[in-house]
């Protein structure tokens, strides 16, 4: 199906497509899952070496690094009973995160024997194979199977790939974000809007998502081809993003209360300026720069790229909506430099792409051999982030 085609097809008046049963449909994306398991698996393995090598073991400092500690505590004490921790400018808090994730570690906690940590990894785990089976689930219905195939891979052999693994929230963020855009897609428009309210409540990248989808929806009322439905969906998708920072309002005391319980953070939107300094730091103070800043700036600009080639693609609105908010948010906020490339791995759609482009290889071995050398690669420099870079991704 060309892209025209699929374009065509998004805003056409026409009843919900029904799609294939859920066996049928977890059948068709087998394949994707193997492989993107595969990947995610080398990766893995890699850090367990490592980690017994270093005598640090890997699976425990996946579960357990940076944001983790955040999660962990949120869903063992609740936001109350967490403390907050002392910073720079100011203390961090817990108010910063997003409930969704560490309610299910709670849920996981309670219900198997199984330490807070080890339930995080299993969330994140298990939302990752969901994020890759949506991936697929959008990238096959737009350009066919074996482009679904890649596009999951291509997931799993990003750069920042190894977030996936840990007891991060980018996993689960993106599962809701690809079953909601899928939603969208195939106009079941309450699906796309109660996952997207749930997606709201999961990071504050939710905002890219419920502006990708409300506007979306709000064409379709434009054009005449929306129902009662559809409307209901542009009410919807932004629920859960409001509705947290209203609720982080209330326990503040002020309406910008999350805004700044960011500010520890040092988190706020300035138009890129942060994001211009850090590039022109690059290039001056290049004795002074650590390989992920590098590979971070590598990513933001092939991110740009390959956006200008989505819409040359002619990739479906929805799509278009949410690659462009997620670049807009990683570029233009002032946070630290280094979380901008985890900040896009939710961002699938910009895979797209490339996931077109590997299609057209007709040697399985060729292709095989080119994803298989990225893996290795991913997975090397995914160590390098856990066990020898000193601060968090």
């Amino acid at each position: 199906m060309s892209a025209e085609t699929a374009v065509r097809n998004i805003v056409r008046a026409a009843p919900a497509d029904r799609g294939p049963r859920p066996a049928g449909a977890l059948r068709t994306a087998a394949p994707a899952l193997i492989g993107y398991a595969a990947a995610r698996l080398l990766g893995v393995l890699l850090l367990v070496a490592w980690g017994a090598h270093r005598g640090s073991p890997g699976l425990g400092r996946l579960s357990t690094l940076w944001d983790a500690y955040w999660y962990r505590e949120i869903a063992v004490h609740g936001y109350a009973g967490t403390a907050p921790v002392p910073g720079p400018y100011g203390p961090y808090e817990p108010y910063a995160f997003f409930p969704v994730y560490p309610a299910l570690i709670r849920a996981v906690h309670t219900v198997l024997p199984l330490p807070a940590n080890q339930a995080a990894l299993l969330v994140a785990w298990l939302s990752s194979l969901a994020a890759a089976w949506g991936i697929h689930a959008v990238a096959a219905r737009l350009y066919g199977q074996r482009v679904g195939v890649i596009a999951a891979v291509l997931w799993g052999i990003t750069p920042y790939a190894v977030v996936e693994s840990a007891a991060y929230s980018e996993p689960l963020f993106t599962a809701l974000a690809a079953w909601s855009l899928y939603a969208v897609i195939t106009r079941h428009w309450i699906r796309a809007g109660a996952l997207c309210l749930l997606a709201g409540l999961t990071r504050p990248t939710g905002a890219a998502l419920a502006a990708a989808v409300s506007l979306t929806a709000l064409w379709e009322l434009v054009r005449g081809r929306g129902g009662p439905r559809t409307a209901l969906a542009v009410l919807l998708a932004p629920l859960g993003f409001l509705g947290q920072l209203a609720w982080v309002g209330a326990v503040k005391g002020r309406w910008d209360g999350y805004f700044r319980v960011q500010d520890a953070w040092r988190s706020h939107f300035d138009f890129g300026r942060s994001t211009l300094y850090s590039f022109r730091d690059l290039l001056t103070d290049a004795d002074q720069v650590w390989l992920t800043q590098v590979v971070v700036a590598v990513v933001l600009t092939g991110s740009v790229v390959l956006f200008g080639m989505s819409v040359i693609q002619r990739q479906p609105l929805p799509l278009i909506l949410y690659s462009a908010a997620m670049l807009t948010l990683a570029l233009g906020d002032a946070a630290y430099f280094n979380s901008r490339a985890r900040f896009l791995l939710p961002a699938f759609a910009l895979l797209l792409p490339a996931a077109t482009g590997l299609a057209r290889i007709r040697s399985r071995a060729s292709l095989l051999l080119l994803l298989g050398s990225a893996a290795v690669v991913s997975a090397a420099y995914g160590g390098f982030v856990v066990f020898v870079y000193p601060d968090a991704p």
